[in-house]
């Protein structure tokens, strides 16, 4: 199969475009997606969730909060949550975690990934990071079963006591302390 390439020449005297330039355009479009993402979550009403860069150097680094949902198990507990986006981002999901222990199906409890279908294959660049924070509140009600990280806490759910006491016996309150 043969391959057809056009060159479109520069205006005389305009720069070259460079590999770079390209980058650097890149992650000034992502560092102002990040800034209007950030000043939508401050802004906006959502009870219970919260996220900001770690520091103000970073844009990429991001530290949040999630609070269990009421009528839940998690109602009346706190979360800390790490979020890192990716050069790419919004066409790449970022990655999260849970930085504090979180008992629950879709949760690693030792290294806090988290199996949430649209921060892997279902991701698109619509989402932003207040959506994102919207559904992990609801997945601590509402867990996948059918695809749990920790098989124990998937076959424990239907079982509101046990579980809220594995819950317990996991959680640590944001401020590092038990509850």
């Amino acid at each position: 199969m043969e391959q057809l390439t056009t060159t479109v020449a520069a205006p005389r005297g305009a720069p070259k475009a460079t590999v770079a330039g390209s980058q650097s355009e890149a992650a000034g479009s992502v560092t102002k997606r990040l800034s209007s993402e950030l000043m939508t979550l401050m802004m906006s009403s959502s009870p219970g969730i919260s996220a900001f860069p770690k520091s103000d150097a970073n844009l990429f680094e991001w530290a949040g909060t999630i609070e269990g949902p009421a009528g839940t198990v998690y109602s009346g507990l706190s979360f800390k949550i790490s979020i890192n986006f990716p050069s790419n981002y919004p066409y790449a999901a970022p990655t999260i975690k849970f930085d504090s222990p979180c008992y629950h199906p879709n949760v690693d409890i030792v290294g806090g990934a988290i199996c949430l279908d649209i921060l892997q294959d279902k991701w698109s660049a619509v989402y932003s990071v207040q959506t994102i924070l919207l559904s992990l509140q609801s997945l601590l009600g509402e867990p996948n079963n059918a695809s749990p990280l920790n098989p124990d806490a998937a076959n424990l759910w239907d079982k509101p006591e046990d579980f809220k006491s594995q819950v317990m016996k996991h959680y640590r309150r944001v401020d590092g302390s038990n509850a």
